[in-house]
């Protein structure tokens, strides 16, 4: 049985081929029938209004001295609690932190034969990241902004084949059988 498709039915995330599948189990399949009209039963519990609103009740407020009192003391002290707080906030706030600076880095690679070229990193979270043809020279080019520090990437180039950069020399084995090649940006003062 499908039965995440009960569950992604109830909560209205079915496209259409999904929901004609689970119409289809649904027809075909008394216990698949049976279990989603339960929960269904369910979720219209759970939707169901809960708690009845209560009306509003009258409060009698006797004038007294006191109470005459209270109704100069009570802004004022709300006052005087919210200055103490904003002057808390600006006195004790943490200090800004400080992001570090993203450098352009231009990736270029000379690849005449391929059809298409991507990069992948740590930079862009190892997603892959389209590279421009540059005219009909063979090269591929893209700009990326990089933090400051060490970063490990490749290329992929045609059917997703990895390959290093041939102008980097520092190198290291992945977890996948593959290499990237490393990379450090630094910040000039």
């Amino acid at each position: 049985m499908k039965d995440y498709l009960i569950s992604m039915f109830v909560d209205n995330e079915l496209d259409l081929d999904e929901k004609i599948i689970f119409v289809e189990s649904v027809h075909s399949s008394k216990p698949f029938k049976d279990e989603t009209v339960e929960l269904l039963e369910q979720e219209k519990l759970l939707q169901g209004e809960m708690v009845e609103t209560m009306p509003p009740l009258p409060v009698p407020v006797r004038r007294t001295k006191k109470n005459r009192l209270r109704l100069w003391f009570t802004p004022l002290a709300g006052f005087a609690t919210a200055m103490v707080l904003v002057a808390g906030i600006f006195l004790f706030r943490p200090s800004p932190v400080i992001q570090p600076e993203e450098l352009p880095h231009r990736f270029v690679i000379y690849l005449p034969d391929s059809s298409q070229a991507k990069i992948v990193g740590d930079f862009t979270h190892w997603t892959p990241v389209d590279m421009e043809k540059i005219g009909q020279s063979g090269y591929w080019a893209v700009t990326l902004p990089l933090p400051a520090g060490e970063h490990r990437y490749s290329y992929l180039v045609d059917n997703n084949q990895q390959i290093t950069d041939p102008t980097v020399l520092t190198r290291e084995q992945d977890d996948f059988g593959g290499k990237n090649s490393i990379i450090n940006i630094a910040v000039t003062i």
